[in-house]
């Protein structure tokens, strides 16, 4: 596993992250298996993983509890990120944007508790909150950083302004934004912005939800309570036209003797080091399959195939509003 530096805190990581938030929610219906998840994150430690992603919100709370049950006397091995601010700590712990430096501090010590440590490495801001402005919300951070108790933080799905505005009031780490074949957006400004100050990039689902995999050809694969099934890009005339995506992705695939994940992840790790996608799963067959990925390696013509592949139809989420992002 090739280890890059994480943004500006010098830490190293690497290359390939494991997101590990369908382990215990949005995707597994009711087939949650600590056990096997557990299983799971102690391979990806033993490929050379070392960066795990999960959020107060993924269960809640359940998903940084089961990392901490995976970690127990490993927490040296790893690099801990997870995310605060869309649950309501100052009020009824509902869902809601809330950047204050209050509850902040109510988030920190939550994910302190259950994860079992007494310092996070890479703490996010989840969503924006347009009712806080961002130098409060990275003024908190600040100080918990000079206190110990995170290592360095960064921002979920943040304008370039906003990048700006936080990084001008304390270095960003991060920035996590969905990224990969079928989501090309941060290319515009978020990169641009992230390269110019150091920070480092962290694509979400950079499998396109498990569709740049090649697999569903269907919404009848998914579990009834999956929510891709609500989402545009799944449903009707956008999945039969996304399916064509694949098939391309697909034939490069054949070309390098590697899986179309595979191809997928290679073409995101060969547009810059400082890009660490953060791949999901909770099997190890499917890990191992993403591990490897780091060693495919794309032609300049294979690499601009998938560069011109069309848009996607459908958005991103059936509610683009930030909560729901």
């Amino acid at each position: 596993m090739k280890h890059v530096k994480l943004g500006a805190t010098g830490q190293e990581i690497g290359r390939i992250g494991l997101g590990l938030k369908g382990m215990s929610a949005f995707y597994t219906g009711a087939a949650v298996d600590d056990d096997s998840s557990i299983r799971t994150i102690h391979r990806a430690i033993e490929l050379g993983v070392t960066f795990f992603d999960t959020a107060e919100i993924y269960g809640p709370y359940i998903n940084e509890e089961l990392l901490a049950k995976a970690i127990a006397g490993r927490r040296d091995e790893i690099v801990i990120a997870t995310k605060f601010g869309t649950i309501l700590h100052r009020g009824d712990n509902s869902r809601g944007l809330d950047g204050s430096a209050e509850n902040v501090r109510l988030s920190v010590e939550g994910s302190l508790s259950r994860l079992g440590t007494d310092y996070i490495d890479l703490l996010y801001q989840h969503r924006m909150d347009p009712g806080t402005p961002v130098e409060e919300t990275v003024g908190a951070l600040s100080e918990l950083i000079a206190e110990g108790k995170i290592g360095g933080y960064g921002l979920s799905e943040a304008a370039p302004s906003t990048i700006r505005r936080a990084h001008a009031v304390h270095p960003v780490t991060a920035i996590q934004t969905e990224y990969s074949l079928w989501s090309r957006d941060p290319e515009a400004e978020i990169l641009p912005t992230t390269r110019e100050l150091g920070i480092t990039f962290v694509p979400y689902s950079p499998l396109g939800r498990g569709f740049l995999t090649g697999t569903i050809r269907s919404l009848d694969q998914l579990d009834d309570t999956d929510f891709r099934r609500g989402n545009p890009r799944f449903e009707g005339d956008n999945l039969q036209a996304n399916i064509r995506i694949v098939e391309q992705v697909d034939a490069v695939a054949r070309d390098v003797q590697a899986t179309p994940g595979q191809v997928a992840l290679a073409w995101l790790l060969a547009q810059g080091d400082d890009i660490v996608p953060i791949p999901g799963t909770k099997r190890i067959s499917y890990l191992e399959e993403n591990v490897a990925a780091g060693g495919v390696q794309l032609s300049h013509t294979q690499l601009a195939t998938l560069g011109n592949l069309h848009a996607p139809e459908g958005d991103r989420y059936a509610d683009m509003s930030p909560v729901n992002r």
